[in-house]
């Protein structure tokens, strides 16, 4: 039960959320049964769940908690994440001699709170069990469900690794999305993919560029000839790549004199759910110390890559952050107290500057942070201003829990940005907020978080519907009321007029509101940059994503950004060096690895590297099939390889396949297969249901011009030639090139492709040329080897075209 805090009040520590291990049962078909019939089912299972060997442990240790839910039940296991999996399993075993009692399970980790409901019963709330309700109501009777964050978790044991079969996506409530995976072995569990999924109940667009998470290249094969000496040269350096295996250390970073890195904490609590509690003071202190003009402060993406590291080098981290001093601490909760220590230390050097520790009540948290924060500029001898210094007394909410949700939903949002799926981490992260907003109305910066997620929900394309904008809108009104004229407001304004409206130039006027009232934030700097880069100001845009790195070195995301730029410029050297610098941070990402390779092809004009990166994924990382399951149907097509390409359509998600930054669904990538097999009919046959979902979006976000563009590509391969070329040119006028010099190029390519597979030769030629000479265009290694091109390859304009994109050494 929700108890209001005043100022300075302890919180009761027993409403602190906790990381519960989720299994949901669900009577499939309960509403339908005779009401004498509903007691009896519920009876059976009842029965069935008790005699599991799993829920009798967990109960007889005091790690259970299970609650009624009309139609099945929840069990919440506090142990081992693999408890409801074997609890599962062992009632999909008892099921197997009760053929009339039909279930549905889904299983789910994630934070739960422990409530009191109207009636001063015991109950569960939280983001927890929320998603771990959708993960079940998107089977079917037999299915064992599991998030993907759960089975992420599991991954790792030998004995449940064979058994998890990536689902991909699908869609729940308010059109969000869930990434699923099905659990099933040796006759238990429901081998089918869902019927809720086989519906293609709204494929997933694609993440724009500026959102992605490892470099997107050109999608779309092709085939000609290159130069005897420079197929040479591609060889040896395509041996050279191999046998490196793409690895290139991260460069130090020269360190300025007022600097630091404020180094993830140590937990010293007895409960591993107070890490988060840690991570708040650490990020509190980091948040404190960015606001002086006068330090340079790393931020939260790049330190936290230190979590849990344990004897670490400080030289080395200094080196590699490009900064002087770091700071360690550690914090110990225990009750209503809390005690939290802290050193800076010199790490040219390792030398001690100065050290503390604070014994306090647990309310007090906020000022320890705060002395923290103070001490170091004493020690660092820091000019301070008087707004600075009431920057930093300030505390952010007097409602500790409410803490808590902000900053496991600024987890969850700054890791959506490098994994998948990003939908179910940021409703995931909006639930939270939700939860600490309604705990303290006045919580400014969980309205800007807020507002940055579902900003990031319409920009990526999940839910790009009007309903949408105004949560986002609602949000960004109540962080206006809360902190007017601040510069939170100003920098949230800027994201939301950019993603939301591309409306660069007010965009920029909030920036340049900002001042410098926010000396270490990279976001201004990150906002300016993808706005320069749409707008073609491609120095601009690389010197502002620069300055925003030195703020945030070691973040892989905007080194990609970065390589990305280089990539639409098609000066590919640069690109792959700086996604060799990605890969040194975070190695062994499939995507990105793969990634690299489409941008070798580019260079080269050879079909090798993508083969090298496919078979190095599949071999050393199979479990990771479906994360290139896109560019795997790519290779085959280039590769004109029926059998290679229905493997790859083998462990595809089922939300379809990605051709540059659109996401086209299943049907079009079973369609293509189909062409390869030669199977004209399947073909038009998947390519016709492949239409009728890309007609929903599109009637559903008629502003979209992604999906107007795929509904064109669509109706062209099913022979709708009057509507394909109005889609095309449709999308092109909605998306033109002074308004977006990103997804206007895209546009344009994409007008290409809808008038080669018309027919309509000289007037793809045309939009070929255009493609050719812009960035963001389209690229060598595709016009080189994508069958799509293949009717234009007699032309000598298209040899032309070629030859224009070819390397010039």
């Amino acid at each position: 039960m929700h108890t209001e805090q005043t100022p300075g009040a302890p919180v009761e520590p027993e409403l602190a959320p906790e990381i519960a291990h989720l299994l949901l049962i669900d009577i499939v078909g309960y509403s339908r049964l005779l009401v004498n019939e509903q007691i009896a089912q519920v009876e059976e299972l009842k029965k069935i769940v008790r005699s599991c060997s799993s829920f009798r442990a967990a109960e007889a240790a005091d790690k259970l908690v299970r609650l009624p839910t009309g139609d099945g039940m929840a069990l919440l296991f506090f142990g081992n994440p693999e408890e409801p999996l074997r609890c599962a399993l062992e009632i999909s075993r008892a099921l197997k001699e009760k053929p009339d009692l039909q279930v549905r399970m889904g299983a789910h980790s994630g934070p739960v709170n422990r409530v009191t409901d109207v009636n001063d019963r015991s109950n569960i709330a939280g983001a927890g069990i929320n998603v771990a309700q959708r993960v079940m109501d998107c089977g079917d009777a037999g299915h064992i469900l599991l998030s993907k964050r759960l089975a992420d978790d599991l991954t790792d044991y030998r004995h449940w690794s064979p058994y998890f079969h990536d689902l991909g996506e699908c869609e729940v409530k308010h059109g969000l999305r869930l990434h699923l995976v099905n659990l099933f072995k040796d006759g238990l569990g429901n081998e089918k993919v869902p019927e809720k999924l086989r519906r293609g109940g709204g494929w997933r667009k694609a993440l724009h560029k500026d959102q992605v998470r490892a470099v997107r290249p050109s999608r779309w094969p092709l085939v000609a000839t290159a130069l005897a000496i420079i197929l040479a040269l591609a060889t040896v350096a395509i041996s050279a790549w191999v046998l490196t295996r793409h690895r290139s250390p991260s460069a130090p970073v020269r360190a300025v004199e007022k600097s630091i890195a404020v180094l993830p904490f140590e937990n010293l609590s007895d409960e591993k759910k107070d890490a988060f509690f840690t991570d708040g003071i650490q990020d509190e202190i980091l948040t404190d110390l960015a606001k002086l003009a006068d330090l340079k402060v790393i931020s939260r993406t790049s330190v936290m890559q230190y979590r849990g590291q344990a004897n670490r080098n400080l030289r080395e981290i200094g080196s590699s952050l490009g900064v002087t001093y770091a700071l360690e601490g550690s914090v110990q909760r225990n009750g209503d107290r809390v005690r939290v220590t802290a050193q800076l230390i010199d790490a040219r050097t390792d030398a001690h500057v100065w050290a503390d520790h604070y014994d306090r009540a647990l309310a007090d948290v906020f000022a320890i942070q705060s002395e923290v924060a103070e001490k170091i500029v004493e020690q660092l001898k820091l000019k301070i201003s008087p707004s600075e210094k009431a920057a930093i007394e300030e505390r952010p909410t007097s409602d500790l829990l409410a803490f808590d949700y902000y900053v496991r939903a600024k987890d969850l949002i700054e890791r959506s940005v490098f994994n998948a799926p990003r939908d179910e981490q940021l409703v995931e992260a909006i639930d939270l907020l939700g939860q600490a907003i309604a705990r303290d109305p006045s919580f400014a910066r969980a309205y800007y978080l807020l507002a940055h997620a579902h900003d990031q929900i319409y920009f990526i394309g999940t839910d790009h519907t009007p309903e949408r904008l105004a949560l986002a809108e609602h949000a960004l009104q109540k962080l206006q009321e809360v902190r007017p004229g601040s510069p939170d407001v100003h920098l949230a304004e800027a994201k939301h007029l950019y993603w939301c409206y591309r409306d660069y130039d007010k965009a920029r006027r909030e920036i340049a509101e900002i001042g410098d009232r926010l000396p270490n934030d990279p976001w201004p700097l990150l906002i300016l940059g993808y706005m320069d880069r749409r707008q073609g100001r491609w120095d601009e845009s690389t010197r502002n994503l620069e300055h925003a790195l030195a703020l945030d070195p070691r973040n892989s995301s905007i080194i990609e950004q970065m390589s990305i730029t280089y990539e639409y410029l098609r000066r590919y050297p640069e690109a792959i060096a700086l996604v060799d610098r990605a890969l040194s941070i975070k190695p062994d990402q499939p995507a990105t690895l793969v990634g690299r390779s489409f941008l070798e092809m580019a260079r080269v004009g050879q079909i090798k590297p993508l083969r090298v990166a496919i078979d190095d994924v599949l071999s050393r990382r199979p479990q990771d099939a479906s994360i290139i399951a896109s560019e795997w149907l790519t290779l085959a097509a280039r590769e004109h390889n029926p059998t290679e390409a229905r493997r790859a359509l083998a462990v595809l998600p089922p939300d379809g396949c990605r051709n540059e930054t659109l996401l086209f669904p299943r049907g079009w990538c079973e369609g293509r297969v189909a062409q390869l097999a030669g199977d004209q009919a399947s073909a038009q046959k998947s390519f016709l249901e492949a239409r009728q979902a890309a007609k929903k979006i599109a009637r559903e976000q008629p502003g979209y011009w992604e999906a107007v563009c795929i509904l064109g590509v669509l109706d062209a391969v099913i022979g709708h030639k009057d509507d394909a070329i109005s889609e095309g040119k449709r999308a092109v006028e909605m998306i033109p090139l002074e308004k977006d010099s990103l997804s206007g190029a895209r546009a344009i390519y994409y007008l290409a492709i809808i008038y080669t597979l018309v027919g309509e030769n000289n007037l793809a030629l045309q939009q070929l040329e255009r493609s050719a000479q812009i960035p963001c265009g389209v690229s060598y290694d595709d016009l080189l080897f994508e069958p799509q091109w293949d009717n234009l390859r007699p032309d000598p304009r298209f040899a032309k075209i070629i030859a224009s994109l070819a390397p010039k050494n």
